[in-house]
């Protein structure tokens, strides 16, 4: 099952970063080709089982948050439905402080099951377009 992954160290502190990210319908705030993120049945978006829908140019994401940790400053989610050839996606934001710095740790990491034929392709879309391309705005976003 492949794992992509991708980390950043920005320039805030974990604390900062945890407040501005941990929004389950915030997406649309930092996340390149992300339009509008709103949660559907319109409840709280820190509520464990609501579901965002994240809409870009021509595509449609489904994901359920299914974790939220303020202590350890990670959220995880499912993908219910989305445009790429993947099933059973599962992600984690997770921010941890870089000690003696004053500076942030975010991880991105999931995992999918693909067609062999997809695997390879899937896993860098996730790793360097999906989850690399959101952690390199965050770094813009906190210079």
């Amino acid at each position: 099952m492949p794992t992509p992954y991708a980390s950043a160290v920005l320039n805030a502190t974990a604390d900062e970063v945890w407040a501005y990210v941990r929004d389950f319908a915030g997406l649309a705030a930092w996340m390149p080709g992300v339009d509008t993120a709103v949660i559907e049945d319109g409840g709280p978006a820190d509520r464990i089982g609501c579901v965002r829908r994240l809409i870009g140019p021509g595509s449609v994401f489904r994901e359920r948050l299914v974790a939220l940790d303020d202590a350890a400053r990670l959220y995880a989610y499912e993908t219910l439905s989305c445009p790429l050839p993947v099933r059973d996606v599962r992600g984690s934001i997770r921010v941890a402080p870089v000690p003696g710095t004053g500076r942030a740790l975010i991880e991105w990491t999931g995992t999918f099951t693909a067609d062999p034929a997809d695997e390879r392709a899937m896993e860098r879309t996730f790793s360097g377009g999906i989850y690399g391309g959101g952690l390199e705005a965050l770094a813009r976003r906190f210079p």
